[in-house]
């Protein structure tokens, strides 16, 4: 990835994280971005220290004109953008189910993890034309496809995510620049799974037919569909999820 420019939005822990630094293994230049202005200055020095070059630029995505902005700042900071990762998501903490969720946490759901990749897309395709050419990548999920009850926002979002990946592979072929969707399994997470009881995980692990995820697992696949590699790829929805989604799994029999 040697002389691309990446946005990699939620990218001061977990997966945004890990797909950030990946990227300036690869030879990115780098903005992380989130709202925990400590934890991006870590990741940060992390990618410095590495020799890898990165800024952090605060931002809230549940605004069009901060989302606008970090675009433009992150642009201004690198030179340029040829790579955009939407990987922020705002939680499922105040979901629900159809019939009892709040219009307000259905908006704020929807806002930052479908409307905010939109926004963030409208603002780097410029960008990205300028430069001759781009990659988006957009990380949704498995629930787009196999919905759990109670995340009726956070389901809605996902799919049209995926929506939003072939409309714009379609819009920007002709501008060489592509779009992609990933949607993981169960990745396991450092704060949420530190204390991960045995029962726990060997339900989890038997939905899966290999293992459960890894934050570097999502990573990877990211530098693929940003670099020149997959340059035949575009309008994809790679199921990164260990077979869960072709087969019911140990668990469900």
């Amino acid at each position: 990835m040697d002389g691309e420019r990446a946005l990699v939005t939620g990218s001061t822990a977990g997966i945004g994280r890990a797909i950030a630094v990946a990227f300036a293994a690869q030879g990115a230049a780098v903005v992380v971005t989130g709202r925990n202005t400590e934890r991006g200055a870590e990741v940060v020095r992390d990618i410095t220290a590495a020799g890898g070059t990165a800024h952090f630029v605060a931002a809230d995505l549940h605004d069009e004109r901060s989302c606008t902005s970090l675009v433009a700042d992150s642009a201004a900071r690198l030179g340029g953008l040829t790579v955009l990762v939407n990987n922020a998501a705002g939680g499922d903490t105040s979901d629900a189910t159809v019939a009892e969720i709040s219009t307000e946490a259905w908006d704020a759901i929807i806002r930052v993890d479908l409307t905010a990749p939109m926004w963030c897309a409208r603002a780097s395709i410029p960008h990205m034309r300028r430069a001759g050419h781009g990659a988006i990548v957009n990380i949704s999920s498995r629930q787009a496809e196999r919905a759990s009850p109670g995340l009726a926002a956070y389901v809605v979002a996902k799919a049209g995510m995926n929506g939003l990946t072939r409309a714009i592979a379609v819009e920007e072929a002709q501008h060489n620049i592509r779009c992609n969707t990933v949607s993981p399994g169960y990745v396991l997470n450092d704060r949420r799974d530190a204390e991960l009881a045995p029962e726990r995980r060997a339900t989890l692990e038997g939905m899966h037919l290999t293992r459960l995820g890894v934050a570097s697992d999502v990573a990877d696949a990211c530098v693929y569909l940003a670099s020149r590699e997959s340059e035949f790829v575009t309008g994809i929805n790679l199921q990164l999820d260990g077979g869960s989604s072709i087969a019911r799994g140990r668990t469900l029999g």
